[in-house]
């Protein structure tokens, strides 16, 4: 066996079950849902403890699980529901209100990365959340990092369209009022 045993691998995983969750979250728009996935997430990593490489990055082999696990579930339902493909990004929700101005401006960040498409959300998460590398990101992700990067710039055009949008519409109030 490895240098790190499954005792160790568990007290790893313990570490990293706010993360896990928070990108569990961002994938299934649902409190429950995340805490099953990384739940399911923490098994899988403790049966297969085996394939985890020694001298790699124990978080990124947690989230490629995480993610793989997630792909089946949702493939998974397509098929059982006999639905299209599954919008994860309508269900994301935002518990409350929001009582403090860092909350209300929570949710409008949540809501509007919650709007770009699946591929984007999930690498906004992955690098600007997680701080991950454009290389780590996709290497998770499984694809070039020239795709990171895209999606990168495709989810910052966006996110800034929609605040240029914003000041446009303040300006133009204020302009009413002089």
């Amino acid at each position: 066996m490895g240098t790190s045993g499954p005792e160790e691998v568990k007290t790893a995983l313990a570490g990293h079950l706010s993360r896990l969750w928070r990108y569990g979250l961002i994938l299934t728009g649902r409190r429950d849902e995340a805490e099953d996935l990384v739940q399911a997430t923490c098994v899988r990593a403790i049966e297969r403890e085996h394939q985890f490489q020694p001298g790699t990055r124990l978080d990124h082999w947690l989230f490629s699980i995480l993610r793989s696990i997630w792909l089946n579930e949702v493939r998974a339902q397509r098929i059982r529901r006999g639905e299209g493909i599954v919008d994860a990004e309508t269900a994301l929700v935002v518990d409350g209100a929001g009582q403090t101005e860092a909350a209300v401006l929570v949710h409008q960040v949540l809501r509007e990365v919650a709007a770009l498409p699946d591929a984007q959300r999930e690498t906004v998460l992955l690098v600007y959340v997680e701080g991950m590398a454009y290389r780590e990101a996709a290497a998770i992700l499984d694809v070039p990092i020239g795709t990171v990067m895209s999606r990168l710039a495709a989810a910052r055009a966006t996110l800034g369209k929609l605040n240029m949008g914003k000041e446009r519409s303040h300006d133009v109030r204020k302009g009413n009022d002089a």
